[in-house]
């Protein structure tokens, strides 16, 4: 039995009370404009020039597989810019998808989460764009997250 709560619905407008952070997957190569951070931008425009000032000056910080950025949206709501995929094609090397840095960037997530005392909401990450698989996706969400305590929400869209 999954501690994961499923619900169709859109997970830039989480509609519990409480602090929340909205995670998503970024790639590695600073790009940003398809897929779910669209929603993000159309909701917020902060995460976007977040990733992209963190991109830009990657040399002097953090910037890279595995690594967060939190970005304050609203009084009560933060986004997780999470970097789990490097590029954005799938090409000779696979899918984009790095389960690693998934895995890493959750770990991040779950103690700030846990410091802000915050439930978490996502789509399907990685499983997008990414070229990921949910199964493999899942069971990080379960271990990182899950067991730690924090509740998490995915969002299906549409219908």
């Amino acid at each position: 039995m999954s501690g994961i709560t499923y619900i169709r619905g859109d997970a830039t407008a989480p509609s519990v009370k409480g602090v929340k952070v909205i995670a998503h997957v970024c790639n590695d190569l600073g790009g940003w404009g398809k897929g779910f951070v669209l929603a993000l931008s159309r909701r917020w425009p902060e995460p976007e020039a977040a990733y992209r000032a963190w991109h830009r000056g990657r040399a002097a910080n953090d910037f890279g597989l595995g690594a967060v950025q939190f970005v304050q949206v609203e009084p009560y709501v933060w986004v997780a810019n999470m970097i789990g995929q490097r590029g954005t094609r799938t090409g000779s090397k696979g899918v984009p998808v790095r389960y690693e840095a998934i895995e890493t960037a959750l770990k991040t997530l779950a103690e700030r989460a846990g410091e802000l005392g915050a439930t978490v909401h996502m789509p399907r990450i990685g499983c997008g764009l990414a070229g990921g698989r949910w199964s493999r996706v899942e069971p990080l969400v379960e271990q990182c997250l899950i067991r730690r305590g924090i509740q998490v929400t995915v969002y299906d869209h549409g219908d």
